[in-house]
């Protein structure tokens, strides 16, 4: 009986409802059902329009129009649209292409496919541009370049920050060589919005593919994607008709991005305005900069009360301290995120490779101004030591580490650097990927960045895997980290033939806090009165925090120039 029901309601549903492309059709009648076209299970329309157009059932994404997202994501009443009308070209005199073009427009009350404007997100300011699929699936042609261009070239101007949200089937064939160009024109645009120094933030949802891809969809600063979005260059089906091979389940889906390394994080839906409102938040709501330092010098007082490490009997041996550096109830890097930091947002991947777990990074508040927090992150259980390879970066994970810097870098941010790693990881797979070329390209970097950069040592300072997050414009050690040449273990094998003297190894080696001070190699040891813990974690960061205030303090109102050669120096006298 209830299947006949349901038999008998979808008769009196247009055949819209039934149609992939088509199941966002606006002003769905209240009280209908309609057939996920993902799960196939029937679905009540207003459970789906209240549930950010996702299938309450199977938890699938509809593909959602351009007004309709806006209204998920601007503050209501703040959208102002900009190019609504745009000039019709028909660059190739293709047949039937203007009569298409007029058909779709009257059905979608769209000009072109895609709608941008200007808008409040959480009364954060932005630019913002939305794809609608409905319109010859998105395609960029010559008006969607123009429309993305001009939006984007405002923004410049007026010192705003963009927003677009890609959903496109690519290049509109209809056009040819001039719909290539769009990629080139949309990209320029983009670059100069970069060089001003002014965020982009790229939202990818499904499905993104062909030109667009390749173009202003995975240029943003930062880039998101909605959870199992198409997101590729080649489509699925002209993949396996060119190799003839079958793809891998979730193959080019967001999450295959993410686990390759090209997106930052994926963003349910119901979560995507407070996201993009956070990001905002931390690149233009923040006390200026006299003000942010007019604080920082009123909190000196707060950092450097405690008893000097120098000033206490310390009866630990150098092979005490290595074994303390290592124990697994010391605190890894997220551990000081969370203790020193608000508003952190994790960002992902390095944009050619992999997502390396071995290193986390992205952008957080500090009192107030935000900075770049990076860190070497060891694992507390098993299963997490698997998946961050015991605190040993990859290739992949220095270049992440060496992109949010850049990124800071062109934002004006800060850098605050933890360094907890046995060493860079030195598999096959590691060298096959250039470990050496990562490692030296951080160091070659690192050293001209124009910036603020604080390093510090929480446990393991491990040789080369170590440096590559340490070239700043100063380096502490906690009172039990090490940092060394070598770990002691390998030092013996090669100096004394004998992994076994590791422990007369760490005597030789000056590789402890103090010895390290005594070497003029770093400028603070952050106390540890008890060797670190969770327990003691809080006290730990109340100085550390008053420790950063000071450097920050100090070194944000260095020029560029004065930060560079302040760094180059440090490392000029060693």
């Amino acid at each position: 009986m209830l299947k006949s029901m349901f038999k008998k309601t979808y008769t009196l549903i247009d055949s819209k409802y039934n149609n992939p492309d088509k199941i966002d059709e606006p002003n769905i009648p209240a009280g209908l059902w309609k057939k996920c076209n993902k799960c196939g299970q029937p679905i009540y329309a207003e459970d789906v329009r209240c549930n950010y157009y996702i299938c309450p059932k199977c938890k699938g994404y509809f593909r959602v129009h351009a007004y309709r997202r806006i209204e998920m994501i601007a503050d209501a009443g703040t959208f102002l649209e900009w190019d609504k009308e745009i000039e019709f070209k028909n660059p190739l005199d293709f047949p039937g292409y203007e009569k298409k073009l007029t058909a779709i427009r009257e059905k979608t009350g769209l000009s072109e496919a895609i709608v941008t404007g200007i808008c409040e997100i959480n009364g954060q300011k932005a630019v913002i541009g939305v794809c609608d699929a409905r319109f010859i699936m998105s395609s960029m042609g010559y008006a969607v370049g123009e429309k993305i261009a001009r939006a984007v070239e405002r923004a410049t101007e007026e010192k705003l920050p963009v927003v677009l949200y890609a959903c496109s089937g690519g290049a509109r064939m209809q056009e040819g060589i001039v719909s290539l160009m769009q990629m080139a024109k949309t990209s320029a645009a983009l670059k100069r919005h970069h060089k001003a120094g002014q965020l982009y933030v790229s939202v990818l949802t499904d499905p993104t593919t062909g030109g667009v891809t390749a173009s202003f969809a995975m240029l943003g600063d930062i880039i998101l994607a909605e959870p199992g979005a198409l997101i590729g260059f080649a489509g699925p089906r002209v993949i396996e008709q060119t190799i003839g091979q079958k793809l891998p389940e979730g193959f080019q889906r967001a999450e295959f991005l993410l686990e390759h390394g090209f997106i930052d994080k994926i963003v349910p839906r119901q979560e995507m305005k407070e996201v993009l409102s956070s990001i905002l938040m931390l690149h233009t709501s923040h006390p200026s900069f006299n003000d942010c330092v007019d604080n920082l010098e009123k909190s000196k007082e707060e950092g450097g009360k405690k008893k000097s490490f120098w000033q206490r009997k310390n009866k630990r041996s150098p092979w005490d301290t290595v074994l303390l550096s290592r124990n697994a109830n010391r605190p890894v890097a997220s551990d000081y995120i969370q203790a020193l930091f608000d508003d952190f947002m994790e960002f992902s991947g390095d944009r050619y490779y992999k997502e390396d777990g071995a290193i986390i990074g992205g952008i957080a508040s500090f009192h107030g101004f935000p900075v770049t927090v990076i860190g070497q992150e060891k694992g507390k259980n098993t299963k997490d030591n698997i998946k961050r390879n015991f605190g040993m970066p990859s290739p992949e994970g220095y270049r992440k580490a060496l992109r949010l810097m850049k990124q800071a870098e062109c934002f004006k941010r800060p850098i605050i650097c933890f360094v907890d790693t046995p060493g860079a990881f030195c598999g096959l797979e590691a060298e096959e990927r250039g470990q050496g070329e990562a490692i030296a390209r951080n160091l070659f970097e690192m050293i001209d960045l124009t910036v603020p950069v604080l390093s510090i040592v929480i446990g393991e300072g491990g040789s080369g895997g170590a440096l590559a997050m340490a070239v700043g414009n100063e380096v502490w050690m906690m009172e039990h980290s090490i940092y060394s040449i070598l770990s002691p273990e390998g030092f013996a094998s090669i100096l004394y033939k004998d992994s076994k003297k590791a422990n007369d190894a760490a005597k030789v080696m000056k590789i402890t806090a103090k010895d390290l001070m005594d070497l003029g190699l770093i400028e603070r040891i952050i106390g540890e009165e008890e060797p670190a813990c969770a327990e003691n974690l809080p006290e730990i960061s109340k100085e550390m925090s008053g420790a950063i205030k000071e450097f920050l303090a100090a070194y944000l109102p260095m020029t560029e120039e004065e930060l560079k050669n302040q760094r180059y120096d440090r490392f000029r006298r060693m």
